[in-house]
């Protein structure tokens, strides 16, 4: 339990570090625009939600990574906002779906490394 909360708080930090640095912003949340420029990443977020709505958290993270351009900022946030709701998700619900907090953290650093953003883990390395 100890390190479950561990994690989190690791993950939750993570997501206000890229807020910051690359938004400015303390939150993570996804914002849609009506602006037609940004309908792909606005599409990408909403087919997020709904798979994740759906229980569906593997197949969203991979339409995540197969759809994210890291030279838009806009898909970054849709990255970061995925990566906080799972961090929000209970225990249970993501053992059910096969997935860890583990596998989220690692996750998040991955997209932050496409991003070109490295970020040291826990034992100071990449």
């Amino acid at each position: 339990m100890y390190e479950q909360d561990y994690i989190m708080r690791i993950i939750a930090n993570l997501v206000q570090f890229l807020a910051r640095i690359v938004f400015g912003k303390d939150t993570a949340t996804y914002e849609l625009s009506r602006d037609e420029e940004h309908k792909e990443s606005d599409e990408l977020h909403k087919a997020l939600v709904v798979l994740l709505s759906e229980g569906e958290i593997n197949e969203a993270e991979n339409l995540l990574f197969d759809k994210f351009n890291p030279k838009d900022n806009r898909h970054m946030m849709v990255a970061v906002d995925f990566y906080h709701r799972l961090n929000n998700l209970d225990d249970g619900v993501l053992q059910e779906n096969d997935f860890s907090r583990e596998e989220i953290e690692e996750g998040l650093r991955d997209i932050a490394s496409k991003a070109g953003i490295v970020i040291l883990n826990r034992h100071g390395v990449t």
